[in-house]
């Protein structure tokens, strides 16, 4: 390609800009496609109570992406939670943890109560 003397290299800085941000976009991949975020399935049915429960004092985070909490049903999204224990678990919920406030705002809740309503937004029960 012959160049135009009129316009020396100087005039066109985008051009040598433009060849490194697409190669430093290209390495910022992993080589995989990502599959489009979809919304999460909804936890399997809970006994009245704790759906009451859930209802009246979870769902408002729990059930809405937009607050970052673990969202009621989103398995992996609980998983490094449950891992670390009934224990730990529990006493982020009665104590309150990052954005989490104590209880839950749950202020009748149990132990017990907690720990069904983990048990039904993880998928799984506390170990």
């Amino acid at each position: 390609m012959r160049r135009d003397p009129r316009f020396p290299d100087v005039c066109f800085p985008w051009r040598r800009s433009a060849v490194v941000l697409a190669l430093l976009l290209a390495a910022c991949g992993n080589g995989h496609p990502q599959a489009a975020a979809g919304p999460v399935p909804a936890p399997p049915p809970a006994s009245p109570a704790v759906q009451k429960i859930y209802d009246g004092s979870c769902r408002t985070c729990h059930g809405n992406p937009a607050s970052g909490a673990p969202q009621a049903g989103d398995v992996q999204a609980w998983a490094a939670r449950v891992a670390q224990g009934r224990e730990v678990v529990l006493g982020h919920v009665i104590n309150g943890y990052k954005k989490m406030p104590p209880m839950g705002l749950c202020t009748q809740c149990s132990e017990d109560d907690f720990a069904a309503l983990t048990a039904y937004m993880a998928g799984g029960p506390l170990k």
